[in-house]
This record gives C-alpha cells, sequence and structure tokens, in this order.
C-alpha cells in the first residue's frame, strides 16, 4: 500500500477507536426513579448526545441540552443541539451555559444529571462570573491561546472565571451526577477535560494571578483588582476535592488518546510495520519536539536501531505553539513543517500530524502529510519552509503543496496524533 494511504488509514483507525457512537452505551447508567437531564459540551457532544437517545431505555424520560461547535451538531431527538464559538467564547456559548446551570438547580433527589463532557467544552461554556466581562474572557482567552500556555494552565483560568467549570455545575445539583468523559488532556484528569464542570478543582485564584503574571496577560484594572480580591481572601474558590458536593458524583473516562495509538498500532503491526509508541502524553513547542522525533526517525533509517525498518513511530499528546508571526498554523502544521526541514528529504521517510477532532488550530483541515521530496517540491514552487516556519505560518505552506489532511469534523477528541513511517 501506498505510505501515504497508510498514514491516512491509521489516522481514521485511531478516531474511530473514539468515535462516541461506539463507546458511549457501553457506559450509560441505569435510568433514575425520576427524570433524567443531559447535559453537555464538547467537540464530541452532539455524537454522543445521539448516542445516548439511541441507547436509552424506552419509557423512561430524557431531555437536555448539549453545546458544541459550529458544524460539530447533529439531528436528535429530545436532547437540544446548540452551537456555539470555538475556542473563543461568545454570547451563545455564555447563554447556554446559564440556561444549563437553570436546569440543573430543578432537579429533585430522584432524578439523575448525566454529564457528557469532551474536549472544547471550556470555551463552549465560559459564560463569566458576574465581576467579569465576556470581553474579559474573550481578550484572556486569545492572549492565553497565543502566548504557550498548556490546555490545562489555560483550564485552570477558565475554571475561576465561568459559572460553571471547575466542579460548578455538579456543585448545583441535588440529584446524583454520572458524567462520561472522552479525554483530550494529557493526562486524563477529569478536572481538565473540558474544565472539569462536573470534577473537583484542585487549582486556586493564586495560580490564576499567577499564570496572567508569568505569561504578561493584559487584562484590565477592575479585573486585575478582582484577583488579588479573591487571591488575598480565598473567597468564592471552586470546590475542592473531598468537599461533600461530589459525595454522589461519579466521573468516568470512557475514551483516551492511548486507547487511540493502541488501535493504531495494531493496524501497522497487521500489516507487518513495527510500531513503536512514544507515548500519549507528548508536550512542548511543536516545532522543537519534531526536531525529537526527526532524530529517532534518523536513527531507525541509516542505523536500524531500536528496530529495523518498516518502523511506525507513533505518538500523541497536545503541543504548544508561541505564536510569534501572523501566518495561519496550527500545532500539527507546525509540526509537520520543523519535521520536514529537520529530515531535510530524507528517503523513505513519510509522516502524517492530525488533531483527531478534524481541525488543527483555527483552520479547517485535521492537519498534514509530509514525504520525502515535500521540500523539493516547496523549493520548485519558489516555497520558503525556514520563513513560513518562523511566520507561523504552516498552512499555507502545505496547502501550497496540496499536502493538507481534511477530514470535516469529526465529532470526538482524543488529541493530536501523530505518525511516522519509515520504509
Amino acid at each position: 500500500m501506498n505510505p501515504c494511504e497508510l498514514l491516512l488509514d491509521s489516522f481514521y483507525t485511531a478516531i474511530d477507536a473514539a468515535n462516541p457512537l461506539k463507546i458511549v452505551p457501553h457506559h450509560l447508567p441505569d435510568p433514575p426513579q425520576g427524570n433524567t437531564l443531559v447535559i453537555g459540551a464538547g467537540k464530541a457532544a452532539a455524537a454522543m448526545a445521539h448516542a445516548v437517545e439511541e441507547s436509552w431505555p424506552t419509557g423512561h424520560p430524557l431531555e437536555g441540552m448539549v453545546v458544541t461547535p459550529y458544524g460539530h451538531g447533529l439531528a436528535t431527538q429530545s436532547i437540544v443541539v446548540i452551537e456555539a464559538n470555538h475556542p473563543l467564547p461568545d454570547t451563545q456559548g455564555a447563554m447556554t451555559a446559564h440556561a444549563m446551570l437553570e436546569s440543573v438547580h430543578m432537579l429533585t433527589p430522584d432524578d439523575l444529571l448525566l454529564g457528557l463532557f469532551s474536549g472544547g467544552g471550556s470555551s463552549l461554556l465560559s459564560a463569566p462570573i458576574s465581576s467579569v466581562t465576556l470581553e474579559e474572557l474573550q481578550a484572556i482567552s486569545r492572549q492565553l491561546l497565543r502566548c504557550g500556555a498548556s490546555i490545562q494552565e489555560i483550564n485552570i483560568v477558565r475554571k475561576h472565571l465561568s459559572v460553571v467549570l471547575g466542579g460548578k455545575l455538579a456543585a448545583a445539583s441535588r440529584a446524583p451526577v454520572y458524567s462520561l468523559l472522552i479525554s483530550d488532556v494529557t493526562d486524563n484528569d477529569p478536572s481538565s477535560i473540558a474544565s472539569g464542570p462536573c470534577a473537583p478543582d484542585p487549582s486556586t485564584w493564586q495560580e490564576v494571578l499567577a499564570l496572567i503574571e508569568h505569561y504578561a496577560l493584559t487584562i484590565s484594572p477592575s479585573l486585575a483588582t478582582m484577583l488579588r480580591e479573591k487571591t488575598n481572601s480565598g473567597h468564592d474558590e471552586t470546590p475542592k476535592p473531598g468537599d461533600t458536593v461530589f459525595r454522589n458524583v461519579k466521573n468516568k473516562i470512557i475514551a483516551t488518546a492511548r486507547q487511540s495509538l493502541t488501535a493504531a498500532a495494531q493496524f501497522f503491526r497487521d500489516r507487518n510495520i513495527t510500531p513503536l509508541m512514544l507515548g500519549d502524553t507528548i508536550t512542548g513547542e511543536a516545532r522543537e519536539i519534531a526536531k525529537m522525533h526527526a532524530a529517532i526517525a534518523r536513527e531507525i533509517r541509516h542505523y536500524h536501531h531500536p528496530f529495523k525498518p518498516p518502523v511506525a513511530l507513533i505518538s500523541g499528546g497536545e503541543t504548544t505553539v508561541t505564536v510569534k508571526g501572523k501566518g495561519r498554523g496550527g500545532r500539527n502544521a507546525e509540526f509537520l513543517l520543523s519535521l520536514a526541514i529537520a529530515l531535510n528529504g530524507m528517503e523513505e521517510v513519510y509522516a502524517l500530524a492530525g488533531d483527531t477532532d478534524g481541525i488543527d488550530g483555527s483552520e479547517t483541515n485535521a492537519g498534514a502529510i509530509i514525504k520525502p521530496d515535500t521540500l523539493n517540491r516547496a523549493q520548485h514552487i519558489g516555497v520558503n519552509p525556514a520563513a513560513l516556519l518562523n511566520a507561523n505560518d504552516a498552512w499555507t505552506f502545505f496547502n501550497q503543496l496540496d499536502d493538507l489532511v481534511i477530514t470535516q469534523p469529526t465529532r470526538t477528541n482524543v488529541n493530536d496524533y501523530r505518525a511516522i513511517l519509515i520504509m
């Protein structure tokens, strides 16, 4: 099989391993005596809601609402699907979060709150607390997304500035809470997945202020004053581990990056290609992580160590990009452009990197592919890879070469998938 086709098929195998329609039905709880309210958010929320409706026992009341990014919706019957902006919060998402909170307040102890959360839920549920405006929250979010902060750091800020994140949704429920989670974070921590609407939050206001100062974020004087006051007083904290509000709350992770990487590894193994899994928790600057991957590929290609080709290097996690240029990027495209430069046309080495949600950054592609002739083709059409990498403009590079990988929204999200095929 063509190496590029192998890489694409392995990517789709990884995505399919996290398909909510296949996974959710196996993890549903028993219906309660009363009503079941479904509340969800994230890139997989609509597919998860659809899966619940398909499998929920007949005769048991089911209603609710989920919020998902624009273009990720699906037709449902009793669970309302609302689309809002991602990764920056908008009015639609904020209004939906308030509506969800009102619905949860109406539950009784005989009812059930069924949560459906996946990556992307944080920004979709970022309805600001009363002392913060939506415009202020948007400005902070925009800076956090460009400064190189990790998703865990971004979520610490979001949890404290939102009315439902950081365990606040569960704290509002008198009914038992059962949440199904599709993990897009490297540690599979329920408090980080969609910023943990139903999970205890160990972070503090002090950490929020420290992050804003560390990354030199620009905030309004009133917001700065509020943060200092809350840090000094310790009031209005998110509910912490051990809080009694979580005595009847369960968060269950049903899909992870590890499961998807394992499925991809088996895909290659079935085709007599040795899979070498580098891990599902790889983080750091995309361009620097690419250099590390290139060094491993070089060792295998030239010295057959630790394995003789054909070998597939597989990794997951979520790299970051500190944006200094004004180009169109995406962390997976930036990883690949840096990798292509580091490999410098190495023979028989191909690679794919893509986000399992189908969206690399803010663009419409999931990722891209590189081949041994990538740099030669770029030179032939007058495209300068180093200049575009410095401008954080990897999307333009791969678009010019027609090497973007476009899947459309996959309605799941277990973070990034990277595969380097050494033939």
